[in-house]
Formats: structure tokens, C-alpha cells, sequence
């Protein structure tokens, strides 16, 4: 079984010749996952190994055992999709939900949790218009402890978001700087490995 250990840095772009090998489809709750085994689209079974605290997110690319450039597709899911009339109501929803460590999904006045029918009456009450649906879910990052609380008869949904770690900036002028080369034909050149046993470069004995 191959294994998935590493994120590429930079998202590959067509100008680079990049071409994926397969797709990963996750839901976001298996996405925010370090250790676990998937299927790739092809069937094939992987075992996922990241960093902890590290989230996937569609579009992201990852690099196989053998070599080969995989990339996420973040799988649709079942979702609360909440709209309020004035921009204060969202705000108030907005609260009551992160008072209660949700992962949410911010958009241009909307919001959306994953799907749950304690969230959702209380949505209710708040006078939020809550719509169920089927898309993929990518909620805000960094705002989530791995060990959220919860109150008692409500949500069991804790957040374990952790990708707030600062992103190599894409490259300008077609140029990747300091950064290991994008794969070509979906596989990954290895990269050179640390001299050992002393034999680099280092400071001279005075």
C-alpha cells in the first residue's frame, strides 16, 4: 500500500505541465485527519500519514510513496446553508455558533455548518433561514482547539481545525524560489539527501 506523507508546497498551475496520477475525495471531517487510510478514485487504497494538526483542502496537491502527484478533491456533503435578513441576525448566528465550537464555513452573507438537527433548531429560533445542502464544505481555518468543549444536550460537531501555519507564496513570474521542483507526468523527483556522518560543508576548526 502506498503511502501519503507530505503536502506539495504550491498548488501545481497547467503553465508548469503538472498532470495529477489520481484524485483523493474526502469530506472535510476526514480531511482534517492525520492519520487514517482512503481510497483514491482509481480504487487504489493509501495510507495517509501528515503532519499532526495539518488540514487538506480541495485542491491541494499531495505527493505519494512511489512518487506520484495526487490530487484533493474536496467530496460534497451534507450541509446547513444559513441566511439571516439583516446583516446583525447573521452576526448573532454567527456567535451562537462559535460559542459552541463549530466549524463554519463563511461566505458573502451566508454561512455553513455541517449538517446537524440540534444546530439547526436552534438556527431556528434565532430566526436564521436554514437550508439543507449537498456541496463540499470548506470552513474557516486556525479559529478551532483540538479539544473544543461542549455543552451538555448539544452539538457534538468540535472543531480540530489547524492549518493556520504560514503558506509559501505562490510563484511570480512563472519561478519557484527555494522550493522543490513541481512534478512532471504526476511523479516527483526525489530529493538529494542530507550528507552524513559529517562530511558537508560546516564551520572550520580553529
Amino acid at each position: 500500500m502506498i503511502e501519503i506523507r507530505a503536502r506539495l508546497p504550491l498548488r501545481p498551475h497547467a503553465e508548469y505541465g503538472v498532470k495529477a496520477s489520481d484524485q483523493l475525495r474526502l469530506p472535510f471531517d476526514r480531511r482534517q485527519k492525520s492519520r487514517q487510510r482512503a481510497t483514491l478514485a482509481s480504487g487504489e487504497e493509501v495510507a495517509i500519514e501528515l503532519p499532526r494538526g495539518e488540514v487538506l483542502r480541495g485542491g491541494d496537491w499531495v505527493i505519494s510513496s512511489d512518487g506520484r502527484a495526487i490530487e484533493v478533491v474536496a467530496q460534497e456533503e451534507r450541509v446547513l446553508h444559513v441566511e439571516c435578513d439583516t446583516p446583525q441576525s447573521l452576526a448573532r448566528a454567527a456567535y451562537h455558533l462559535g460559542n459552541r465550537h463549530v466549524p463554519v464555513q463563511v461566505g458573502d452573507g451566508w454561512l455553513r455548518i455541517a449538517d446537524d438537527h440540534v444546530l439547526a433548531r436552534m438556527l431556528d429560533v434565532l430566526g436564521a433561514r436554514v437550508t439543507v445542502m449537498e456541496v463540499a464544505f470548506e470552513p474557516e481555518a486556525g479559529a478551532y482547539g483540538a479539544h473544543a468543549h461542549h455543552h451538555d444536550h448539544e452539538s457534538t460537531h468540535g472543531g480540530r481545525i489547524h492549518d493556520f501555519a504560514s503558506s509559501p507564496q505562490a510563484p511570480r513570474d512563472g519561478h519557484i524560489a527555494s522550493s522543490p521542483q513541481a512534478p512532471r507526468d504526476g511523479r516527483i523527483a526525489s530529493s538529494p539527501r542530507a550528507p552524513q556522518g559529517g562530511d558537508g560543508p560546516g564551520p572550520k576548526s580553529k
